[in-house]
């Protein structure tokens, strides 16, 4: 798929990682040339969640003080081919990720300090009465890609 284009304006650069859920992508719009994730999910899939993970999106975005949670704005939600994509702000690496870059070693302070944004970012994500049900090392990212 790389190299593909999405939506229009969207060629796939690179696969980020797969799962149960599908796919997910690096790809950047080709007329502004900004770096974006794109989600694909099999339309015919038995347990389709992109899009109410879409809407949740969404929903949080509707209120302000959704910005300092480091949760993706989404830009486009459709039907590409045999499979429904969801088109979001590309952030940075995942807890894991790092992890695994300096070497499966985290000093006391970066613990606490990443332990200290987690429980916020749940904390906000649960005051809006949603419970995540997936939290993992895979599902938390820093920043955003560069």
């Amino acid at each position: 798929m790389e190299n593909m284009i999405v939506a229009k304006n969207y060629q796939l650069i690179k696969k980020l990682g797969s799962g149960a859920f599908g796919e997910i992508w690096k790809a950047m719009n080709l007329k502004t040339k900004q770096e974006y994730a794109i989600k694909f999910e099999e339309i015919n899939s038995k347990h389709q969640q992109l899009y109410a993970e879409c809407r949740i999106y969404l929903w949080f975005h509707s209120d302000s003080t959704v910005l300092a949670q480091a949760i993706p704005q989404v830009v486009y939600y459709g039907i590409e081919g045999s499979k429904n994509i969801m088109i979001m702000d590309l952030l940075g690496p995942s807890l894991e990720d790092l992890f695994t870059q300096v070497g499966k070693k985290f000093s006391t302070k970066t613990v606490l300090m990443l332990a200290d944004q987690m429980i916020k970012r749940i904390e906000y994500i649960h005051s809006r009465r949603i419970i995540h049900r997936d939290i993992k090392p895979d599902n938390f990212t820093i920043g955003r890609r560069i």
